[in-house]
């Protein structure tokens, strides 16, 4: 462990978490971190919230400060792009010309916003948010703004518009689909945002498709719909999904689909390479074992951990429960397991006061569990979803039903 290298390629959450997990795990050898952006690794969830409304100070965005990855003797390479990977020499040649050599080989590169592709798009004041640069810019034109339209009602799309209207904003959501964050979410909860935040002034357009965005003079100035509705824009904030950056391990003759494919050791198909983060597909038990590609703060920190322990001889398999939250204005919605595919649903709590969970079940297998404002329900459902359980909805429905008894009783606790 002493004389090996490891390249880490991707310095955000999940391969700034495989370099300081490998030191926790007492690895000395040499670690070298490879980030394209200027910056060093940073959190990404303030960015569509706290940073937008200054309550987030810049210091606190930065997973470490500079001096640690020092005193860690972790080499960061900020600004640079990895161009090419030789999995047979076990080198990966940067943008400058320099060639790195490794023992084993990290692939962390995250995933980037995918883009509109209509009329306009290109206009000045048409935005995404994914980096730190991209964060600053919406900040800065978020406050000259007073009529904002964000295309897509996800994560992103709906924090950015919750904090537009939190700012003194016109904000409208415009989203293709019927119900809002409809990959994640089950009807139930989705119907409630909706309402929430009609009632907190967002302007929420569903089964709408923009037709073009329409500028004066190269600047933003509205959004037409298919419709024939024009909604005026001074910003438009295009949240419309990801795609993982895979070309460099499609370069090098990996498998790729949707995302770069991994074991549950993850590992690649080429040895020595390994792959964590946004940009992995990887079995995943909650999903029924089948591979999917998940894009979360919990998801890439667990698998940096999984992967330093393997890398330092304590291989086992990734089995960390998924785990995922969006504060949006004052709603904060976190969500233990993953609940699509759902065919049943029982609700707890009181939805009017805004304070309920909502479990999803399939065949009476308990999935997951979306919680709004009530904290102590999520942890306790992520215990619940790391052990066994029999949970059924007619459980959830008695009465006396108690999900921190029923998270206690025959089930571990639940990782960080």
């Amino acid at each position: 462990m002493g004389s090996s290298t490891v390249i880490v390629v991707g310095a955000g959450q999940a391969g700034c978490q495989v370099a300081s997990s490998l030191r926790e795990e007492g690895f000395t050898g040499r670690i070298v971190l490879v980030g394209a952006e200027a910056h060093l690794p940073y959190q990404r969830p303030p960015l569509s919230k706290g940073h937008l409304t200054g309550k987030t100070s810049r210091d606190a965005l930065w997973l470490r400060p500079e001096s640690w990855f020092g005193e860690q003797g972790i080499e960061v390479r900020t600004s640079t792009r990895a161009k090419h990977l030789d999995t047979d020499g076990r080198r990966v040649l940067l943008q400058d010309g320099e060639a790195l050599e490794y023992d084993d080989l990290v692939l962390a590169t995250g995933a980037r916003n995918r883009l509109l592709r209509l009329e306009g798009a290109g206009l000045e004041g048409v935005l995404s948010l994914r980096t730190l640069d991209e964060a600053d810019e919406v900040k800065v034109r978020l406050e000259q703004a007073a009529r904002v339209v964000v295309v897509g009602g996800g994560f992103i799309g709906m924090e950015v518009a919750a904090t537009a209207v939190q700012l003194g904003k016109n904000a409208t959501v415009v989203e293709v689909a019927d119900q809002l964050m409809g990959r994640v979410l089950s009807s139930h909860t989705a119907a409630f945002l909706l309402q929430a935040h009609r009632a907190r002034g967002l302007d929420v357009e569903l089964t709408t498709t923009v037709s073009r965005i329409v500028g004066v003079a190269g600047r933003v100035a509205a959004v037409d719909t298919t419709d024939g509705r024009r909604l005026p824009a001074d910003l438009v904030l295009v949240g419309v999904g990801a795609s993982p950056n895979v070309e460099l391990a499609e370069q090098a003759g990996l498998e790729v689909d949707n995302g770069i494919v991994v074991d549950e050791l993850l590992r690649t198909s080429a040895p020595h390479v390994y792959a964590v983060g946004d940009c992995v597909c990887a079995p995943n038990p909650f999903a029924g074992g089948t591979r999917v590609r998940l894009e979360s703060v919990q998801n890439a920190t667990a698998q940096g951990r999984r992967l330093a322990a393997t890398l330092t001889g304590r291989p086992e398999p990734f089995s960390s429960v998924p785990w995922f939250w969006s504060d949006q204005a004052d709603i904060k919605l976190q969500i233990a397991g993953l609940t699509t595919g759902h065919t049943e649903v029982a609700v707890r709590g009181d939805v009017s006061s805004e304070r309920f969970s909502v479990y999803c079940f399939s065949q009476g297998r308990l999935l997951g569990v979306e919680s709004v404002n009530r904290p102590a329900d999520h942890m306790a459902a992520r215990r619940l979803l790391s052990g066994s359980t029999s949970l059924s909805p007619q459980d959830v429905r008695r009465d006396d039903f108690d999900i921190k008894r029923a998270s206690t009783a025959g089930s571990t606790p639940a990782a960080p």
